[in-house]
């Protein structure tokens, strides 16, 4: 029987980009508290349950920021989100057409198959919608008060992590009631939302002080790194690339750093200990982005197979298929070591295993382990790496992904040679068991989606919106230098370009994205940027009241879809 033993890493990537709008601190989109109730406590019971299943779990202060955002709103009563206020409303037959329209637009964004066409009477409820407003406008004025309570409920009740339902008896009573929603019940499920979210930051912080998981870190707003020290990094990977009419993010570098920082100490506010590694923004590096996390005392950090790929063959013309499962560093930037992801292992799961019944899908992904440790060669210790958004996968999977995760974990905790395990534990090993790290003779920029940074710039309106945060920096800096801002104002106008230096506004622009989500992305951003004109008390630019994508609109009365996700 043969000792050779394989390390798999799961990273799950907690992020949500902050959906708030700052001039209102209205919350225009609920993706935060709702992935927050259904995945993220879903997450964290899978391995409550499993106490033998090790992980790396990385999230990214902005979420946090958001979640603690809700957490105060649910105490005080005062709520700026308005799917929450409607849902504690006393009377919704007395709300306004602009809450009614809210409500039959935002309440069933959801994958259907899995989380509508499930619950019968939530189905009904869908398909007088759909009858009606064949009829047109005026026929959806019928729909009464008691319709609406039952409508938010049912959406909030569809977006309950399993574990939730199987933890608490009053969501198994509201689904078995089915209707008639009283305004008691829906406080008594708003009490029950925020429980779920207050419970989250010390219950990841628990798993981590018992030694299950590693908790790590992205630079604080998920900015794209290499693209705030180079524009040209765009052109590592794409030579061809276009790029923006600005040369380059003004003091991109310094901006990094303080992003970094804010990461670091946000994270030991809320855990307790600095994070040893971090997930940079979209798995996004450059060698100028390793040499900063190394500078700024991190341990490792990890990122994309095709990244990986990419700078193996700039310098031998091929790519070692297995180069992935040992671990790298870099002769720039020799204090921190590199992992990288499995991009097949990792979709799978992201995007196949969704449509395989439970059991069939695990044994499937430890079959494949399994293939990887018999091709090793005699004596090595391979490190798989699985990488992958911790929300966004699990509404497609039945019952939110539980049966899935209740047999791979199962399998993995009792596997004789498949170790669980994380990127802390595989560096505190070092000299022992662990493979000692290549060096890697050079980097080429890119990210976890296509080995490239195209998602982000290249595209004509990506590109326009990078010149737009340029303008707005140069404008930041000149208010700043001048001393015109008191401390709390400069601190006010520094947080809100943070805001703006997020990756996901460049994500969404692009003609590959539904228009409305773009509509929606678009206007929030251009609003972010209005508002940091305004904090440094300057007026914004006329060209921030129109639309940057072609294929969106101003959409101020304009119907809002649902989000695509982002890819793994």
């Amino acid at each position: 029987m043969t000792d050779k033993r394989l390390d798999l890493v799961f990273l799950w990537h907690m992020h949500q980009p902050d959906y708030r709008d700052h001039t209102s601190d209205e919350h225009v989109l609920p993706w935060v508290y709702l992935h927050a109730i259904k995945d993220y406590t879903d997450m964290a019971d899978h391995l409550e349950r499993h106490p033998g299943i090790r992980a790396v779990v990385n999230f990214v202060p902005v979420l946090l920021d958001q979640i603690e955002d809700y957490c105060g709103q649910v105490e005080s009563g005062v709520y700026r989100d308005p799917l929450l206020r409607l849902l504690a409303a006393p009377d919704l037959s007395q709300i306004s057409p602009s809450d009614r329209r809210l409500l039959l637009e935002a309440c069933f964004r959801s994958n259907h198959v899995t989380m509508l066409s499930p619950f019968p009477r939530y189905q009904r409820l869908h398909d007088l919608y759909n009858s009606l407003a064949r009829e047109g406008e005026n026929a959806l004025a019928y729909l009464s008060g008691d319709y609406f309570g039952d409508l938010v409920t049912w959406y909030h009740l569809a977006w309950t992590g399993e574990t939730e339902r199987r933890r608490h008896r009053l969501i198994a009573e509201l689904m078995s009631k089915g209707e008639s929603y009283c305004h008691g019940e829906r406080l008594a499920l708003l009490e029950l939302i925020g429980n779920a979210l207050r419970g989250l930051v010390p219950r990841y912080r628990a798993l981590q002080e018992r030694g299950q998981i590693e908790l790590s870190a992205t630079p604080a707003t998920h900015p794209l790194a290499p693209l705030l020290l180079d524009f040209g990094a765009a052109r590592q990977s794409l030579p061809d690339a276009a790029l923006p009419l600005a040369a380059g993010y003004p003091g991109g570098r310094q901006r990094l750093v303080a992003q970094i920082e804010a990461a670091k100490t946000s994270h030991a506010a809320r855990f307790g200990t600095t994070p040893m590694g971090m997930w940079p923004a979209e798995g996004a590096i450059s060698t100028g982005v390793v040499q900063h996390l190394a500078a700024q005392g991190c341990g490792w950090l990890a990122s994309g197979q095709g990244v990986l790929r990419n700078s193996l063959r700039q310098r031998s013309g091929t790519g070692d298929p297995r180069a992935a499962y040992r671990p790298w560093q870099m002769q720039e930037a020799p204090g921190i070591t590199l992992f990288f992801r499995d991009e097949r292992l990792s979709d799978l799961i992201g995007f196949e295993y969704a449509k395989w019944h439970g059991r069939d899908a695990a044994q499937h992904f430890v079959q494949q382990i399994e293939t990887i440790l018999a091709e090793s060669p005699p004596g090595a210790t391979p490190i798989v790496s699985v990488i992958l958004d911790g929300e966004n996968a699990w509404e497609h999977y039945p019952y939110n992904g539980y049966f899935f995760f209740d047999d791979l974990y199962g399998l993995l905790e009792k596997h004789p040679r498949i170790r669980t395990t994380t990127y802390a534990e595989i560096l505190a090993r070092r000299g022992e068991a662990a493979p000692a790290p290549a060096t890697l003779p050079g980097l080429v920029a890119g990210s976890w989606v296509y080995g490239t940074l195209s998602t982000w710039i290249g595209d004509r309106e990506k590109n326009h919106a990078w010149d737009l945060l340029c303008a707005a920096k140069q404008s930041y800096d000149l208010v700043q230098s001048s001393g015109r801002l008191s401390p709390p104002e400069s601190a006010a106008a520094e947080r809100q370009l943070a805001i703006c230096e997020s990756s996901d506004w460049f994500w969404w622009f692009g003609d590959y994205n539904p228009s409305q989500a773009v509509a929606s992305f678009d206007k929030l951003y251009r609003r972010n940027l209005i508002n940091l004109y305004h904090l440094l008390k300057l007026p914004p630019p006329s060209q921030l009241h129109l639309p940057i994508s072609h294929g969106s609109h101003d959409a101020e009365g304009g119907t809002m879809r649902r989000a695509q996700e982002h890819p793994q």
